[in-house]
Parts: structure tokens; C-alpha cells; sequence
């Protein structure tokens, strides 16, 4: 029986032809998100001719050493024991965004300027911390510099720019489309060149006007000068919300890095983070690596299968409708980490979110920075070095930066990356789930935890068994403790009762000798 041409088109990836012999140059390869998109096109795409990664010095060590070392990381085991040569398909070049033609020499930029047919710009300073000047320097000049050279590539098919959710803050909803930066992106990059540190730092409450840090207010600048371009180069920019650990590819569980939620998840298992400000009932706006990455190739073709003379926008988000709740999220984490616990924790695991702020700065004091104290002067007498209470710093300052996403309710449009599913064919649905809806939250927040002891914390399994006795160690301590406070402050409370009555009782009769006067004086008057 011979097969329909609509049965064999989708027994095959299209996706996976289109990329077939294309030249792709990525900036940030040597980043989280960018070690999965090099892993996945590898694999995916394996008939593609060559990736060129721009990866520059780092603390001394050379690009073409870094190389080596890149591909020493357990997310390329797979596809080097599949095929030990998949390796001559990587080509690094030696550049940086933050330096003018971004580093490049002649030679090297005339190859990529001839070859290069796909781009895909992961570069960025993410940290939320930093100051104006390295955020403009590296999300937006950076970005101005990839652009001059992408002007000088004739057989450039797509350009992809990495963006976030989070661009736009001000925004009560954020839709696939272009907005308007806070002020002119050339204007910036002009004025960090010719003011002081002093003088950026004194203004930029007012250049951010209300966003939460330099790292949005970057984004939302690079947004704007890329839209610019969009009549002259074919442009696609996505937007991922908060990426998180690797659902299925290229393991499960992957995650590199204590950013965002995982940062968060490992201090409250170590016992260390007790409380946090959050509002339990708006969703937790996560999206897993690899469907971020899968979105991403998957829009950079979509965007290369059609002409258009502006820049297009697609948001890497789950719907709404599909994700947890942060209150779920959480309280699911707490329930598989008291299945597999981590073999270190300073105290039992069991904080909580407070909805209301107030409260929740009674609990840091109480829970957060008392203890630090306590424990910093016990190791102070024994002659070692304190740290908890500078742990707890940082803590506290990590947790301010990241209250501001987990206390407003966001609103991200995502019709555009639903379509993409919907385009595909069953294969390329397989291969590049970009399915919009279908999580099993019960099963990936297992698999994230794993990975996290796994791949962050070089924990395997094997450890689990002792962690557990450490963890009812931990429970009956807490619960002593507990038992302990509530006894002497009972004991306190019953043998000061008799003052503490008529302590009472004075401050009831004189509230009310100064009412009664106070009410004379209005009738009299």
C-alpha cells in the first residue's frame, strides 16, 4: 500500500529540514538557556552545517579553552556518546558583546558576514542587582553592535532576539507586540558613555519610572531599538517568562544555576528561608527550559516562512489557565521535599508564604535574622568564622527582588506561541513540544527537585535515606524548640498574671478617663 504525500510529510520533521544546512551564530551559548538551544539543535537538526558561538575570555581563560570545557557539561553526554563528531559542527569565535564590532576580528566577522543565515541573540546581563551602566552596556549596545554586523549578512533568514515576560511592568497586560521604550535607547547608550557612575546612579529612580530594576528597563530599551530594525532585517522577538528546570530535555530536571525560584527552593529546604512575601493565588508564571527553547526554534522558522516588514513578537509563556498557583507551587515543593530531602539543612524545612507584608517582615525578624544572631555568637565563641547573618543579607535581598513578581497578578497573551503548536505536524509536534497546556505540575515540581539535588547540589539518590533520618532529626529539634518557647512564655504570662491585670486594667481606666473628659469638652464647648 503506498503511502499519501500528506502521511509521508508528516512522518518527517519539517522543522528539522528547514535547518538543514543553515550556518547559526548564537551569542550566550555558555549560558543556561543557551547550552539547551545548542544541545537541542545538535540533536534536532542534525543535518544543520555549522554553529558558530561567539564565547569570549573569561577570567583568564581562552575562548578555544572554554570550548573543551563546554562540551565537558553533562548536557551534551547524550549527544557525544551518540556521535563523538557532532563536535565539528561548532565553530567558536572569539568575540564579546561588550567590545566595539563586539570583539571581532576581520577574519572573523567577514565569515560569519558571508555565511551566517540564522541568528539567535541569547546574550544578557541578567542579574537584577546590577547598576545602569553594565545593563546598557550589554543588553542594549551589545544588541546595537549584533545588529550592524546582521546588516552586513545577505543570506540572513532570521534573526532572534531573546527577550522577557517581564519587559514591561507597567503594563497590566502584555501583548505580542512592539511598546514604546521609556526613552530613546540611542539617547541612553549616548548619556552612559558621558556621565559618571555618581550621576547615572542619582537619576536612574526616574530613567526606571517604576520598573522594578535596570535588568526590565534594559529589555524594555533593547525592545525598542531592535523593533527599529524591523523593516530591514527579518526579526522575531520572544519573550519567556520565568524559566525554570528542564522537563524532559536534555534530562529531566535539568538547571544550572540558584537564580529565580530555584535559589529559593534550595534555601527553604536548608531551613534558612522561613517566610516569604507572596500572594498565594496568582500563578507562578514558570515556563521548563526546553519548552522555551523548543518555542524559539520553532518561531525562528515560523518567522523565516514568511515576509515582513517590521519585527513580530511571540510571549514564552504558559496560559494562565494551565500553570499553579505560587500558593500550589509551593506547598506541592514542600510535600516532595519532605519525600527526599537534601543531606544538609540548618533547620526543618517549614515556612510559609504570607500574603500580607507586614507580616511577613515579622516573621524575618523573628525567624530569619534572630536565629542568624543566635547561631553567628555560638560559632564566634567556639572560634569560628560566623556567616549565617551575611547569608541572610543576601537572603533578604534576593527575596525583595523577586516579591515584586510574586505579588502582582500578570497577564501574558500568548495566542501567537499557541498558533505555533498548531502549525506543526505530528512529528514536529513530538520533537518540538510547544504545547501550551500541558503540564503535569505534580510530576515536573518531583522532577525539578531531583534535579536540583542532582545537578546543582551532586546529590544522588543514594543520599536520600540518611537525609530523611536528618530531616525527623531536624522535626524533633524544631518541635522542642517550638514546645520550649510557648512553655516559658506561658510560665512568663502566669507569674506576672496578677500585674499584668492590673497593669491592664489601669490602661483600660485612664483610656477611658481621656474619653470622658474629651467628650465633656466637645458638649461644653
Amino acid at each position: 500500500m503506498e503511502l499519501s504525500q500528506n502521511t509521508f510529510e508528516n512522518n518527517i520533521s519539517q522543522i528539522a529540514e528547514w535547518y538543514a544546512g543553515k550556518n547559526i551564530l548564537i551569542t550566550g551559548a555558555t549560558g543556561f538557556m543557551g547550552k539547551v538551544l545548542v544541545e537541542k539543535l545538535l540533536r534536532s537538526c542534525p543535518k544543520l552545517n555549522k554553529l558558530y558561538l561567539l564565547i569570549r575570555h573569561k577570567k583568564g581563560v581562552d575562548a578555544f579553552i572554554r570550548k573543551e570545557q563546554y562540551f565537558k557539561s553533562i548536557v551534551f553526554k547524550k549527544l557525544l556518546e551518540a556521535d563523538s563528531k557532532i563536535m565539528n559542527k561548532i565553530q567558536v569565535v572569539k568575540g564579546d558583546v561588550m567590545e566595539n564590532d563586539l570583539g571581532l576580528n576581520v577574519n572573523d566577522a567577514n565569515e560569519l558576514a558571508s555565511n551566517v543565515e540564522v541568528i539567535f541573540h541569547c546574550a544578557a546581563n541578567v542579574r537584577f542587582d546590577q547598576p545602569l551602566r553594565p545593563m546598557i552596556q550589554m543588553n542594549v549596545a551589545g544588541t546595537l553592535k549584533l545588529l550592524k554586523l546582521a546588516l552586513k549578512m545577505p543570506n540572513l533568514k532570521v534573526l532572534l532576539h531573546v527577550s522577557t515576560s517581564y519587559c514591561q511592568c507597567n503594563e497590566s497586560v502584555l501583548e505580542e507586540r512592539a511598546y514604546a521604550a521609556p526613552q530613546n535607547p540611542f539617547e541612553i547608550m549616548n548619556m552612559i558613555d558621558t556621565m559618571d557612575d555618581q550621576s547615572l546612579a542619582k537619576i536612574t529612580p526616574n530613567l526606571l519610572n517604576g520598573l522594578p530594576n535596570t535588568y526590565a528597563y534594559s529589555k524594555a530599551l533593547s525592545e525598542d531599538l531592535i523593533n527599529r530594525y524591523g523593516s530591514k532585517l527579518p526579526i522575531v522577538i520572544t519573550r519567556p517568562s520565568i524559566v525554570t528546570a528542564a522537563i524532559s530535555e536534555p534530562f529531566p530536571g535539568w538547571i544550572e544555576g540558584v537564580n529565580g525560584p530555584t535559589g529559593l527552593m534550595i534555601g527553604a529546604a536548608r531551613g534558612v528561608i522561613r517566610s516569604m512575601h507572596c500572594n498565594p493565588d496568582y500563578a507562578s508564571t514558570v515556563i521548563p527550559v526546553d519548552k522555551a527553547i523548543n518555542g524559539m526554534i520553532v518561531a525562528g522558522y515560523d518567522r523565516a516562512s514568511h515576509k515582513s516588514d517590521k519585527a513580530e513578537f511571540c510571549n514564552l509563556c504558559l496560559s494562565s489557565k494551565a500553570l499553579l498557583t505560587w500558593g500550589e507551587s509551593i506547598e506541592t515543593g514542600k510535600r516532595f521535599f519532605y519525600e527526599t530531602p537534601l543531606s544538609f539543612a540548618l533547620w526543618y524545612p517549614d515556612g510559609s508564604i504570607k500574603k500580607n507584608y507586614y507580616q511577613h517582615l515579622i516573621c524575618v525578624i523573628l525567624f530569619h535574622y534572630l536565629p542568624a544572631y543566635f547561631i553567628d555568637l555560638c560559632l564566634f565563641l567556639l572560634g569560628r568564622k560566623p556567616f549565617l547573618v551575611q547569608i541572610q543579607k543576601k537572603i533578604s535581598t534576593g527575596l525583595k527582588l523577586l516579591q515584586y513578581y510574586t505579588t502582582k497578578n500578570w497577564d501574558f497573551k500568548n495566542e501567537k506561541f499557541q498558533k505555533l503548536n498548531a502549525k506543526l505536524n505530528s512529528t514536529d509536534q513530538k520533537i518540538f513540544d510547544v504545547s501550551a497546556s500541558q503540564v503535569n505540575w505534580e510530576q515536573y515540581i518531583r522532577i525539578y527537585i531531583l534535579g536540583m539535588r542532582k545537578f546543582i547540589l551532586k546529590e544522588g539518590d543514594e543520599t536520600i535515606p540518611n537525609a530523611k533520618k536528618n530531616l525527623r532529626r531536624l522535626y524533633i529539634l524544631d518541635r522542642c524548640t517550638t514546645f520550649f518557647i510557648y512553655g516559658i512564655s506561658f510560665w512568663y504570662l502566669w507569674s506576672n498574671m496578677d500585674s499584668f491585670v492590673e497593669q491592664s486594667d489601669a490602661f483600660i481606666r485612664s483610656s477611658f478617663h481621656i474619653i470622658y473628659n474629651d467628650y465633656n469638652k466637645t458638649i461644653n464647648s
